[in-house]
């Protein structure tokens, strides 16, 4: 697949906000500051499109990107940063739940994670909710460029050794590196063979 078109349609606080048009959400997920936006902008090759930040629990809302007029790439807002008040804590963990679990427009979930990073138990409880709602997922890991490929390689065996302990099938993987363009066609040739699903 190849981006031609990629341009920011708009921010939403609620479902009720998002889209109306039959158009399909690929989306992404994970922890704050594992690299979302970096991911977004680095698969359509607009280095500005989604705004990124040093800072965790900068993307506090659900942004569509429309693609090619066809598809939508779907930030959401990082789950887990501690520094944020309770309440806010609430209404991100409000708001994704009720995106992941209640909109119908999501048609795939990319759970990213940070490949550095042993697997995280908040990362374990989100993954094991959509396999309990049966949410259609796949997980991205990140900051490839940051370990030698033995080191990935460690790294995905571990998570995948993590999963095997409580699922029978295990979700697809993909390794990404935002900064070396890593893995931009396989993430980009899985969601086209997802779209024609």
């Amino acid at each position: 697949m190849d981006i031609r078109k990629a341009e920011f349609r708009c921010s939403s606080e609620r479902i009720s906000q998002v889209p109306k048009d039959d158009l399909r959400d690929i989306a992404f997920i994970g922890r704050s500051n594992v690299g979302k936006s970096s991911l977004i902008n680095m698969l359509t090759g607009r280095p500005g499109l989604a705004k990124v930040s040093g800072t965790p629990g900068k993307t506090r809302l659900i942004n569509h990107f429309r693609i090619d007029d066809a598809w939508y790439l779907v930030d959401l807002p990082g789950y887990g940063y501690a520094r944020t008040s309770k309440s806010v804590r609430g209404a991100f963990s409000k708001l994704i739940t009720d995106y992941v679990l209640r909109c119908e427009r999501l048609h795939y979930l990319f759970v990213l994670v940070d490949i550095r990073l042993e697997p995280q138990k908040i990362d374990l409880q989100f993954i094991e909710m959509l396999g309990m709602n049966g949410i259609p997922f796949g997980l991205i890991f990140t900051k490839a460029d940051k370990l030698s490929k033995a080191q990935r390689q460690k790294s995905v065996e571990r998570y995948a050794a993590q999963l095997a302990e409580s699922w029978e099938e295990l979700p697809p993987m993909l390794v990404s590196s935002s900064e070396k363009g890593t893995g931009r066609e396989e993430i980009l040739d899985f969601i086209d063979q997802c779209l024609k699903v």
